[in-house]
């Protein structure tokens, strides 16, 4: 079990989780690239809108990583996946074989 101290946005607190405090502190890094992201881009200043937006934008990134592992899956089931290797794969012997 673990334990993090979060101090983002102008609020601060601590939780506890069944995972480790690395593991939490890995999490909040991210989430704060984020949300430091969002500020630099975008012209949010609330902080409520920063960290709504943060949300938003990491559940796109969950829904097109599912959405890949969907078509890996489906692409295995169908037996195209070895094609597709194979095909990148002499994609990139040629790509080495034009430097040497």
């Amino acid at each position: 079990m673990g334990t993090l101290q979060i101090n983002i946005l102008g609020t601060s607190f601590t939780i506890k989780a069944d995972e480790d405090s690395e593991y939490l502190n890995k999490l909040l890094r991210y989430y704060k690239g984020v949300t430091d992201t969002i500020e630099k881009k975008q012209t949010l200043t609330d902080p409520l809108q920063i960290a709504i937006m943060a949300g938003i934008m990491m559940c796109d990134q969950v829904y097109q990583d599912k959405k890949t592992k969907v078509k890996i899956q489906n692409a295995y089931e169908n037996n195209t996946a070895d094609s597709e290797a194979d095909r990148i794969t002499r994609e990139l012997i040629e790509k080495i074989d034009k430097v040497l």
